[in-house]
């Protein structure tokens, strides 16, 4: 049986440049929540550049250094 897949689609009430320094922080750390909860939900890891090396991180906290 298919799930159906459903698609949300927000929208900002702000404009990311108007906002002061400390509100695009907090906007920056809530997207990156949102993608790494996203990536865990699909069973893939969330990849990412840490100190000059390509490292994958799963859901149970492996890390695991691609190249």
């Amino acid at each position: 049986m298919k799930e159906d897949i459903q698609l949300k689609i927000g929208r900002r009430t702000s404009d990311p440049h108007s906002m002061t320094e400390e509100e695009r922080c907090q906007w920056q750390r809530q997207l990156a929540a949102n993608a790494r909860d996203y990536l865990f939900s699909i069973g893939q890891p969330l990849v990412y550049k840490r100190d000059g090396h390509i490292v994958a991180e799963h859901k149970d906290g492996r890390l695991q250094v691609i190249r």
